[in-house]
């Protein structure tokens, strides 16, 4: 089995991305041949500081190894490394259609920005398909992208002739989507979300136990999920990621404590899970020429593959060889 998945190197990574992208990877690696994509050419569809871009994508690389990654399991590399990702991309823009690209909820809401901002599924249709993915670790936000991946590849099989799998997704069953603890009605995040509702990856463990402590809930004791409780439900979540209980062992387990012995034991649970990252971070970013060596070793294998597919692709669309 294959997988792939690709992760954008801007904005401060949060607890969000851990539960529904991160902690996947590591498990993932495990069970096939697993390819994680540093996705710097989806970075510039927005504007980006340059040496701040390069910063975050060697930070993003110390991440995903802090977060479980190895690379001796795993192939890490940087998307703008593998030339064949921007050049795949131009060849399934042929299959895509205007219509479905302005449907794209991400389109839709960040308005009307760059040309490649509009073309961005298309790019990523391309990291996944290039690698002749099976499975692809993702949030539940990203099914609407992962389904026009499908889509742009049943269309240019059916036209050319077989050429790419069609990836499944792999969605996390508790924490697929973690909440701002101020705002639980909007997803965690560090562009879309509140400073003190939104616990930093390598955030310290006092502002860790400072913004759970503080997290918004709502009317009434009980700790129990429901529509009604979305502050409560969200807490339960990310103790759910933070200790592998399931929510249903978390409900009985505080059944009539109130929420203040809860926020604190959720405080203390995302702590001892994210200190640890915190810590072997700061021991990768710190040797910079090994996370380089690491991600040209990574994009080295990834190419061989990579080109592989789209040798073929050239192919059946009837270019010439050299």
């Amino acid at each position: 089995m294959r997988i792939f998945s690709g992760i954008q190197p801007t904005g401060a990574k949060h607890f969000g991305n851990y539960s529904g992208g991160f902690r996947q990877y590591a498990v993932m690696q495990d069970r096939g041949e697993a390819f994680f994509c540093i996705v710097d050419l989806h970075s510039i569809t927005t504007p980006q500081e340059p040496q701040a871009l390069r910063e975050a994508t060697l930070d993003l690389a110390a991440i995903l190894l802090a977060t479980g990654l190895d690379p001796d399991r795993s192939t890490i590399f940087v998307q703008s490394h593998v030339s064949e990702h921007a050049e795949c991309a131009w060849v399934l823009g042929s299959v895509a259609t205007y219509g479905e690209l302005r449907r794209m909820t991400q389109f839709k809401d960040k308005g009307k920005g760059s040309a490649g901002l509009f073309a961005y599924p298309v790019l990523m249709a391309a990291d996944i398909l290039l690698y002749q993915t099976d499975k692809v670790p993702i949030g539940d936000d990203q099914r609407q992208h992962l389904e026009l991946t499908r889509n742009l590849a049943e269309r240019f099989n059916s036209r050319f002739g077989e050429t790419f799998k069609l990836p499944e997704g792999i969605y996390p069953e508790t924490g697929a989507r973690i909440m701002d603890l101020q705002e639980p009605e909007r997803k965690m995040s560090t562009t879309g979300g509140t400073p003190q509702g939104t616990v930093g990856l390598l955030d310290p463990p006092d502002t860790i136990r400072r913004k759970v402590r503080s997290a918004v809930t709502d009317s009434g004791s009980d700790v129990r999920r429901g529509d009604d409780k979305p502050g409560i439900t969200n807490l339960i979540d990310i103790m759910s990621v933070a200790t592998g209980a399931t929510p249903e062992e978390i409900e009985a387990r505080y059944d009539g404590t109130g929420y203040g012995k809860f926020k604190e034991d959720v405080a203390e649970a995302v702590v001892a899970l994210l200190d640890p990252i915190r810590l072997r971070y700061g021991e990768l970013r710190s040797n910079q020429a090994v996370l380089r060596a690491l991600l040209a070793e990574g994009a080295a294998k990834a190419e061989l593959i990579a080109a592989e597919t789209l040798e073929a692709a050239y192919d059946r669309v009837g270019f010439v060889a050299p």
